[in-house]
């Protein structure tokens, strides 16, 4: 089991909640202000004002926390829009994964996962976190009757040209451009 597989596998509430943020917290300011490649487990534990021996125990070396940080930051556990159809949907979606991937925060947490690429474990799990929001999405619009594009053509035509945007810096990457990759869906 690895470092960031006991991590997960914890209860965390009260002071252990606490802790947890205020690394994600630190890592998340110190990557957009430094790039992750120039962090130890010391520089972040005096951000986050905890212990380094706290940090080490949990996450074991300073990649092991970069990848956790990156994950929870770039495919966050949370149930995408229901607005009431599959293209608005997949629209708000889209837009909101958009704005998160294209913040500093998000960005930093996007190029971190793709130099730990080689981990393909880490990869992996990313890819298989937003795969599940869009199968939510479509298992609603499906309950509801309609009509839906599949997994991986959403992936490939929503998913990919966002993060290749976003990751290049290719214009424009804005809400009309997520806007028309899910009408393009539906044409």
């Amino acid at each position: 089991m690895t470092a960031t597989e006991q991590h997960t596998a914890r209860r965390t509430g009260g002071r252990s909640a606490r802790v947890l943020a205020a690394v994600e917290q630190a890592a998340t300011e110190l990557i957009c202000e430094r790039g992750a490649d120039r962090l130890t487990i010391p520089v972040i534990a005096e951000r986050a004002g905890v212990n380094p021996t706290s940090v080490y125990r949990r996450w074991g070396d300073v990649h092991q926390l970069l990848i956790w940080v990156a994950e929870n930051r770039l495919a966050p556990e949370a149930l995408p829009p229901d607005t009431g159809s599959a293209h608005g949907d997949l629209t708000a979606w889209a837009a909101e994964l958009l704005t998160h991937i294209s913040s500093p925060e998000g960005s930093a947490s996007l190029r971190t996962v793709v130099n730990a690429v080689a981990d393909g474990e880490v990869r992996d799990r990313c890819l298989r976190k937003r795969a599940d929001q869009v199968k939510v999405i479509l298992e609603r619009a499906r309950a509801r009757g309609e009509a839906a594009p599949g997994l991986d053509q959403v992936m490939d035509r929503v998913l990919a040209p966002l993060h290749f945007r976003v990751l290049f810096g290719v214009e424009p990457t804005d809400s009309a451009y997520s806007h028309r990759l899910v009408d393009e869906l539906f044409t």
